[in-house]
């Protein structure tokens, strides 16, 4: 089977599907890697370590597309490569399906068997194959950082002769993947953190980490299978904002992290509550690709509103790309291996599998994934009585 591997052409993606390590791994299995001339060199890998591996080196992007059993990347395909996939090429990647439907539609005519990486499931057994998971993890951390680097105090208590500085406030909404290890870095600054979720079963993760969880008396919330928060309802969202501008007020750092899976991240942070905020405190908006947390920035930017430092960055994973794409990477070798057919020395694409039932896109010349049919149904039409 034979495997190819493009570089990433993403504005201001700077990570690679594939790491020297993971070449090896398929390359044990019984796969056939190729690679595009330059896929390691944003992380640097360099090519002599990809052919040590086993990779062989390609300089022609179309031909090896053209001719690949099954493609690896990142991110969703562009456009114009799509047709230039054979008939069956299994596909996989981060395809976020449920916003790009002329990308799937695509895909599906072209008889490419897409995988889309958010869509597996997270269970014990596809934890290893959590991408989700773990380029989140990586945003959390980044996100810290880059706090760290845009406010004008210290994390750490620190005692001089001068006097004694007190510890950052830090407030974390959303405690997730990426609000966990948020708390986490922020604590190992030495801040002094607080956290707030609408989910009530995450505060001993909180308290563990040595923060203190904010509560809410929101009624009934909860979580979805997949481990994300539900929705919320326009009164429930006030209820919360109410709790959020209190904390806020307070904090030196926001880091916010809500997210809601398939669906537009919820406005939490909105011009009320950055008024309220002291001037020199920063917040980091974690949710820039799903559309945002904090009202007050609407694009990728740096912003200042009345003293209050907006940080809406996206990819925060690929700000430290050799660490994403070595997580991406193994990811991408356990999610290839646990399907791998060694007597075939082939992927094995069983959509009676509950993980590739529920991440596989299109097969077959169409959109076979349940859950995207339904989100790309149209909404009933309700006739005037």
């Amino acid at each position: 089977m034979r495997i190819f591997v493009p570089k990433e052409i993403h504005p201001g993606e700077s990570r690679a599907a594939l790491v020297p390590g993971t070449v090896a791994k398929l390359n044990r299995l019984g796969a056939e890697v190729e690679i595009e001339q330059g896929l390691g060199a944003s992380i640097n890998c360099a090519e002599n370590e990809y052919e040590g591996a086993g990779a062989k080196l390609s300089s022609d992007r179309h031909q090896s597309l053209a001719g690949a059993d099954m493609v690896l990347r990142v991110r969703k395909p562009p456009s114009n490569e799509i047709d230039l996939l054979k008939e069956g090429c299994i596909h996989v990647s981060l395809l976020d399906p449920f916003n790009e439907q002329a990308v799937v539609k695509q895909l599906a005519s072209a008889g490419v068997s897409a995988i889309s990486l958010e869509m597996i499931p997270r269970t014990a057994v596809a934890q290893k194959m959590d991408v989700l998971s773990s380029q989140a993890n990586l945003a959390g951390y980044v996100s810290v950082i880059l706090a760290a680097a845009s406010v004008s105090r210290i994390f750490p208590m620190m005692t001089t002769a001068a006097g004694t500085i007190k510890p950052l406030r830090m407030f974390v909404i959303g405690v997730g993947v990426a609000g966990l290890q948020a708390i986490a870095t922020g604590r190992r600054l030495g801040a002094w953190v607080e956290a707030f979720d609408t989910r009530a079963v995450v505060e001993e993760q909180v308290k563990s980490l040595g923060a203190k969880f904010v509560k809410a008396d929101l009624g009934e919330t909860g979580e979805t299978a997949g481990g994300y928060a539900k929705a919320l309802t326009p009164e429930q969202l006030q209820k919360q904002r109410d709790v959020m501008a209190e904390h806020a007020a307070q904090a030196d750092v926001v880091i916010t992290a809500a997210q809601v899976f398939g669906r537009k991240a919820p406005v939490i942070i909105n011009s009320e509550i950055i008024g309220q905020m002291k001037p020199g405190s920063v917040v980091v908006d974690t949710a820039v690709e799903t559309g945002g947390n904090v009202e007050c920035a609407t694009s990728e930017n740096v912003a200042d509103v009345g003293g209050v430092k907006i940080l809406r960055l996206a990819n925060l994973p690929s700000r430290v790309a050799a660490n994403a794409s070595e997580m991406y990477s193994s990811n991408l070798g356990a999610f290839i291996e646990h399907f791998w057919d060694k007597e075939a020395k082939m992927f094995r694409l069983d959509l009676m599998n509950d993980i590739l039932r529920a991440s596989v896109i299109t097969h077959g010349g169409e959109i076979c994934n349940e859950t995207i049919r339904a989100a790309y149904a149209p909404t009933p039409q309700v006739s005037p009585a």
